[in-house]
C-alpha cells in the first residue's frame, strides 16, 4: 500500500464533517477547511460546523413507508455522525425528526474536534487546491465563496447553476397568544417521544385568510441584481409569497392546509391554518412551518402579526433569502463523484444538485467512504441502486438529465421500480400506493445490510 496522505475537506457543512467522519472511520487522516469566521455568508449566524441554516426538520421519520425515512435509517446503519448528533439533539415535531439547531451543531463539531485524526483548519480557500493536495473533497456548499466557485467553472468550462433559498423566521413561543393558538399534531401523529400535540397551530376563518393573501402579495421584497433574475427558486424552499402569487387557494392546498387540525374553540376545522414548529430543546423558538420569504423585515412583521395568535410576536430571527449554487453533476462527476477533469477531486454535499440537509450528508458520507477506500489503496463499492443511497448517487451520477438537472430531494421515484406481488392464489398483483412504498422501502433496508458496515475491498 502506498503512503497515505490526509484528505483535504473544504466545507465544515453537514456533508463535509459527516465525509471526515466516515474517512475517521477507516482510519484515513483528513483537514477540515471552513472559512467561517474569517469569512461569513449571507446566511450563516455562527462560526460552528453543520449549522442549520433554513429549517431545523430533517423532515420524515419513517423508514417504512417514506423515502427520507428510509435515507435516514440507512445512514444510521452506516455509522453517520449526523444521524448521531440528530437523534441525540431531536425535539418534538410529530411523524418529522426536528432538531435543535444549536444542540445539533454543537454535537456535531464536539465529536470532530474529538477525533485525532481529523484536524480542523479555518479559512477560505479561495482557488482551486494546490497540486500536494493529492485527495479532496469538495464540499463547500450552495454557499460557495465566489472566488472558489469562478475557479471551479473555469476547470470544467460549465457555467454553475443557480437557484434562491429562502429562510423560515422563528418566533419566541411566550409571545403566543394561547387564547387563539392551540397545540396539535396533524391528525394527532406524534414523534416517539410526543404527545401528538407537537405543533402550535393559528386558525384562519375565510376572510382572515383572504386578508392575509392580499397583505402577502402586497408586501414589498428584496430587489434582485439583473444577474438574478432569471435564477429559479427551488420548490423546496419556494417563498410563501411565491406560493401566493399562483392561486388564492395555493397556500389552503400547502403549508396552510387545514386538514387533520381541530380548533378547540370551535369543534370544527379552520379555513386555514399556520402551524409552528419547535426550534429548539428549551421549547421557547418555535418556526413558521414553510414560511420562508424574501419579504423585507418591515414587511415581514406587519403581515405575520396580522396571523391569529400572532398579534404580539417577537421574532428571534426574521426570513431571508441567498443565492444557492450547484454544479451540473451528471454532467461533470463520475460514479464515484470524482470531477471528470480532475478526478484528485470529489464534491458532496448540496453543491452536487442534492436537495435538504440529510441527503447533503449522505452525499458526504459517500464521499468520505471513496476517499478514504482510495488512500487505502482499495475500491468501494457503491451502494445498490435500491437503496435510498444509491438512489441519490445514481441520480446525480448519470441518472439525471444533464440539460434540465436541478436540486432533487431523495424520492422513491428515484428508486428502481418494485417488481410484481405474488397472491395466495398465484397471480401476480401490481403494488400501488402505500404497498409500493413499503415493498420499496423493505428493500432498500434489507439491500443496504451488507453495504453499510466495511465496504471495502482490494482494488482490482
Amino acid at each position: 500500500m502506498s503512503e497515505i496522505f490526509p484528505v483535504h475537506i473544504i466545507g465544515g457543512g453537514l456533508a463535509g464533517s459527516e465525509a471526515a467522519w466516515q474517512i475517521a472511520r477507516a482510519g484515513v487522516p483528513s483537514i477540515l477547511h471552513e472559512m467561517r469566521p474569517t469569512q461569513m455568508t449571507d446566511a450563516h449566524q455562527t462560526e460552528t460546523l453543520a449549522e442549520l441554516v433554513c429549517s431545523n426538520s430533517f423532515r420524515s421519520d419513517d423508514h417504512q413507508s417514506n423515502a427520507v425515512g428510509v435515507l435516514h435509517e440507512e445512514m444510521r446503519r452506516c455509522g453517520s455522525l449526523i444521524m448521531q448528533a440528530a437523534d441525540a439533539s431531536k425535539v418534538p415535531a410529530g411523524s418529522a425528526l426536528a432538531v435543535d439547531r444549536d444542540a445539533f451543531s454543537a454535537q456535531v463539531e464536539q465529536a470532530i474536534e474529538a477525533d485525532p485524526l481529523i484536524s480542523i483548519e479555518r479559512g477560505e480557500v479561495i482557488a482551486l487546491p494546490p497540486t500536494g493536495w493529492k485527495s479532496v473533497i469538495i464540499a463547500s456548499g450552495p454557499l460557495t465563496s465566489p472566488a472558489l466557485a469562478q475557479s471551479l467553472q473555469a476547470l470544467t468550462g460549465e457555467e454553475a447553476l443557480a437557484f434562491f433559498d429562502a429562510i423560515a423566521p422563528i418566533v419566541h413561543k411566550d409571545s403566543i397568544d394561547f387564547s387563539i393558538a392551540w397545540f396539535q399534531s396533524r391528525y394527532d401523529k406524534s414523534s416517539p417521544d410526543g404527545d401528538g400535540a407537537d405543533y402550535i397551530n393559528c386558525p384562519m376563518d375565510q376572510p382572515q385568510y383572504e386578508a392575509f393573501i392580499a397583505a402577502l402579495l402586497a408586501a414589498e421584497t428584496m430587489t434582485f441584481k439583473e444577474w438574478e433574475k432569471d435564477t429559479p427558486y427551488f420548490d423546496g424552499c419556494m417563498p410563501i409569497e411565491v406560493i401566493a402569487s399562483r392561486g388564492p387557494e395555493t397556500l389552503r392546498f400547502g403549508p396552510m392546509k387545514p386538514v387533520g387540525l381541530t380548533d378547540p374553540r370551535t369543534g370544527e376545522r379552520a379555513h386555514a391554518v399556520v402551524q409552528l414548529r419547535q426550534d429548539n430543546t428549551l421549547g421557547t423558538l418555535y418556526n413558521i412551518v414553510g414560511f420562508q420569504t424574501k419579504m423585507r423585515h418591515g414587511a415581514q412583521t406587519e403581515v405575520f402579526r396580522s396571523i391569529p395568535g400572532l398579534k404580539k410576536a417577537e421574532f428571534a430571527r426574521l426570513g431571508g433569502l441567498h443565492r444557492n449554487t450547484f454544479i451540473n453533476a451528471p454532467l461533470l462527476l463520475d460514479s464515484a463523484l470524482r470531477l471528470k477533469a480532475d478526478p484528485r477531486l470529489r464534491f458532496a454535499g448540496q453543491i452536487t444538485g442534492v436537495e435538504g440537509y440529510l441527503e447533503s450528508a449522505a452525499i458526504g458520507l459517500l464521499a468520505g467512504r471513496g476517499a478514504a477506500a482510495e488512500q487505502l489503496g482499495l475500491a468501494v463499492t457503491a451502494p445498490p441502486g435500491t437503496t435510498a443511497l444509491g438512489a441519490l448517487l445514481s441520480h446525480i451520477t448519470g441518472g439525471a438529465d444533464t440539460k434540465t438537472f436541478q436540486p432533487m430531494n431523495i424520492n422513491f421515484g428515484l428508486f428502481p421500480p418494485i417488481g410484481s406481488e405474488i397472491t395466495a392464489n398465484g397471480k401476480k398483483r401490481r403494488l400501488k400506493g402505500r404497498d409500493r412504498k413499503q415493498a420499496m422501502a423493505a428493500r432498500a433496508l434489507a439491500d443496504i445490510q451488507s453495504w453499510s458496515g466495511w465496504p471495502y475491498q482490494a482494488a482490482e
